[in-house]
């Protein structure tokens, strides 16, 4: 038996060619054919140089499997999610490895209706499968049946339907900047374009790192890294854009910035969006995740809608809002979910919601969240690289459990002070805590208890 370290707790990715390479994709797309017994399955792939190889020998041992191949080409992961449900295909695969370094590469899979395969739900029998029972090499990458492999673009069904989620005729103009990462956004982006232009929709777009390169030239796609920011505020502040707007590799996350530059924390578009949402659907279930809360719950039940706390990640998120017919879901991690999008995460619907947002009632970015950040200060997620996180983080439990007004274990720790609260949870993949502070209208608390929490951590 071979072990494959590829496969994670809810998706597959690794460093290419030990951990992931051609045999290894033809495995996984061979177990998967085993494992789901599908008719057809969506493929695609983001823009890294090792992912038309792999989507190959992925697309052969689906075939091998007896499944009909359907390729939608260089996309995003969440034209992945749309042209399963679309198409009514079994299910689909996106090769990508998103943000991390440009030698990995990876797979997100789902079943029919787009529904995730993770760990508890799947993805441990396909690896089961690959590691013992489809172990033989792959030697015939490429190799296509044409009976059992079409290639098709679903992009303008994509387009019309992510646009269905404004009122284009409605916008008032407006200068953004979008940054691609060189990552798969960019031809989105400028479908996109061509759909406004045609209608006489008054966006300007100012694209800065658009066209797609798997070598990265100006350094891995991931926003959430402060380097990875910095272009997009620059392009803001040159352009005098109305709104910067940034994605990851396979822009199922996006980021914004306002009209100063200023990166938004997804804490406070999650409030927003909810919010949105709330307006068109009243009393509705709204998803949110632990690390940071108080502002959506506020937000949320201010405007009339019942927030839900669920464990972080997409599988749980979806999950939930599956069970809760949730109309919208958001992660402060800058994961938004939609119920009219087979309830999966899009990187291209909230940065148009928040367009809208912006023409009417005509406020600014930075007047959307300005109030709501006031409101509730937060730290943004801080990262700690230790060799044992957990005794880090039962110390810190031990130290504030005894004064606290609730604590919650959904996800990690939750600690409410009741002027200020923290998250501390482990991460799934690294030895590294991560750790969310806020308080209520105190920007000075907040700054002292995470420097308190830090210093309490990193011992």
């Amino acid at each position: 038996m071979s072990t494959l370290p590829c496969f994670k707790a809810g998706d597959i990715r690794g460093r290419m060619p030990n951990e992931l390479n051609e045999d290894i994709a033809w495995r996984i797309g061979r177990a998967t054919a085993e494992y789901l017994k599908p008719k057809t399955m969506v493929v695609g792939g983001d823009t890294r140089l090792s992912t038309p190889e792999l989507k190959a020998a992925l697309s052969d041992g689906l075939q091998a499997g007896g499944v009909e191949v359907i390729d939608i080409g260089l996309c995003g992961t969440e034209e992945v999610y749309f042209a399963t449900s679309h198409l009514k295909a079994d299910g689909g695969i996106m090769v990508t490895a998103s943000h991390n370094p440009k030698d990995y590469n990876g797979m997100k899979l789902v079943r029919e209706e787009s529904k995730p395969i993770s760990g508890d739900t799947g993805l441990r029998e396909i690896q089961q499968l690959a590691e013992e029972v489809f172990v033989e090499p792959h030697r015939d990458t490429g190799r296509f049946s044409l009976e059992s492999y079409q290639k098709v673009s679903n992009l303008d069904a994509y387009i019309e339907h992510i646009l269905g989620y404004i009122k284009p005729a409605e916008l008032k103009p407006v200068k953004l900047v979008v940054n691609a990462g060189n990552g798969a956004a960019g031809h989105v982006i400028d479908a996109i374009e061509e759909r406004f232009q045609s209608t006489g929709v008054p966006v300007q777009f100012v694209k800065i790192h658009h066209e797609p390169d798997g070598n990265f030239p100006h350094g891995i796609p991931n926003p959430l890294l402060p380097d990875g920011r910095q272009a997009t505020m620059d392009a803001v502040l040159e352009h005098k854009a109305d709104m910067g707007i940034a994605w990851d590799g396979d822009f199922d996350r996006c980021f914004l910035f306002d009209e100063k530059g200023q990166f938004i924390e997804g804490y406070y578009i999650v409030g927003l969006l909810g919010e949105a949402f709330l307006a068109h659907y009243p009393r509705a279930k709204i998803i949110h995740d632990p690390r940071l809360t108080w502002n959506t719950i506020d937000q949320i039940s201010s405007a009339g809608g019942v927030p839900v706390l669920c464990k972080t990640g997409h599988a749980f998120i979806k999950e939930r809002m599956r069970k809760e017919d949730a109309v919208y879901g958001g992660e402060m991690s800058a994961h938004h979910y939609f119920r009219d999008f087979a309830y999966c995460d899009s990187g291209m619907i909230p940065w148009l919601l928040v367009t809208e947002l912006m023409s009417n009632p005509g406020k600014k970015l930075s007047e959307l969240v300005a109030e709501r950040i006031a409101l509730f200060p937060s730290s943004g997620e801080i990262n700690s690289t230790l060799a044992h996180p957990q005794a880090a983080i039962d110390r810190v439990l031990a130290i504030y459990e005894k004064n606290a007004v609730a604590v919650d274990h959904t996800d990690g720790i939750s600690v409410d002070m009741g002027e200020w609260r923290f998250n501390l949870r482990l991460s799934n993949t690294e030895p590294v805590i991560r750790l969310n502070v806020e308080s209520r209208k105190n920007v000075a608390l907040m700054e002292e208890k995470t420097s308190e929490l830090l210093s309490l951590i990193r011992l």
